[in-house]
């Protein structure tokens, strides 16, 4: 094991795929000479050449058109878009031609493509690059989408992502990117569609992801000394969704809260109540709770940021509010 920051992690990820695999290169703005806006790609260039760790124009539906010609041809691409606020100018080559080769061509014609992509909040960068935009790629049916909480899942789940023969958004988070962990030497996989459980608990299930994980553990730690034992799920993949984990979570406290940074209205919140209502209606003690950013654009002063985006403070009385007139 050696300790990494989330960042170095990614890295670590992407040169484990280039070493494996010669099919696998990567694609995107500065990437290259640069290193990457967040650093992902530092070092790559000077060891696989520019064959494999390309510059492209500012232009993202151009490179993300040419990641999907890439994979149809036989080659794994990794395309890095440097916010995911810029992914909609994508979003014809990703909603309409991405997510919709495999099932149009009968599942005869695979993209193992995969997009890296940063996101989140709480950094005062305002509206056009602070968005969670998960939801997005949730709702057309085609790419698999992981937003990983720590340096060892973004290792292991980057990897998966490559090697999967299906499009995969890979979604990082800015204010995780300088986090460090625990990371396994050599390779590491994690399987896309298996949650965590990174803290038991018998009173509540939070189910979250990403940057969420570490202000829902510590809204955990403060509920605990109140005398509520939340359980805190990671889901890590997002599409595939881990029912099995889902399921024996909410059987077990028949409680629920979500928690994510992406905006409430129709978000991967009011996605996943209506699933667990669907499935596990009769296993609910109670009203599934979520806590998410407020419906408006994110503000560029902090202490406005701050009003709209999910907090320990606001996650601690959703916990309350969920588990009700018991404490």
């Amino acid at each position: 094991m050696s300790e990494m920051t989330f960042v170095q992690a990614c890295n670590a990820a992407l040169r484990q795929e280039l070493d494996r695999d010669p099919n696998v290169f990567l694609m995107g703005e500065d990437i290259a000479h640069y290193g990457g806006m967040f650093r992902v790609t530092e070092g790559l260039l000077e060891t696989y050449g520019e064959n494999r760790v390309i510059d492209t124009p500012i232009s993202e539906s151009g490179f993300i058109g040419m990641a999907l010609g890439a994979a149809l041809a036989g080659k794994r691409p990794v395309a890095e878009l440097m916010f995911i606020d810029f992914s909609l100018v994508a979003m014809d080559q990703i909603h309409n031609q991405i997510a919709k080769t495999f099932g149009m061509s009968g599942g005869t014609v695979h993209v193992p493509l995969t997009i890296i992509t940063q996101g989140g909040g709480y950094k005062g960068a305002a509206a056009q690059h602070s968005q969670m935009l998960e939801a997005l790629f949730l709702h057309v049916p085609g790419v698999k989408v992981v937003a990983p909480s720590n340096p060892a899942d973004a290792k292991g789940l980057l990897a998966s992502a490559i090697r999967d023969n299906h499009p995969v958004l890979f979604l990082e988070h800015k204010q995780l990117l300088p986090v460090k962990g625990e990371v396994p030497d050599g390779e590491h996989l994690v399987p896309l569609g298996k949650a965590n459980v990174v803290r038991p608990g018998k009173d509540l299930s939070l189910f979250t992801y990403s940057f969420s994980v570490h202000m829902a553990m510590e809204a955990a730690d403060l509920a605990a000394k109140e005398g509520i034992e939340v359980e805190v799920i990671d889901l890590r993949s997002l599409d595939p969704l881990d029912w099995e984990t889902i399921e024996k979570s909410v059987k077990k406290t028949h409680r629920v809260l979500i928690a994510h940074e992406a905006h409430a209205r129709c978000g991967v919140g009011v996605d996943l109540a209506a699933q667990i209502q669907k499935r596990l209606f009769d296993e609910l003690d109670a009203p599934i709770e979520i806590c998410a950013a407020l419906d408006f654009p994110i503000p560029f002063a902090k202490v406005l940021e701050d009003e709209v985006l999910p907090t320990v403070p606001k996650i601690l009385s959703a916990i309350k509010e969920a588990v009700g007139g018991r404490w």
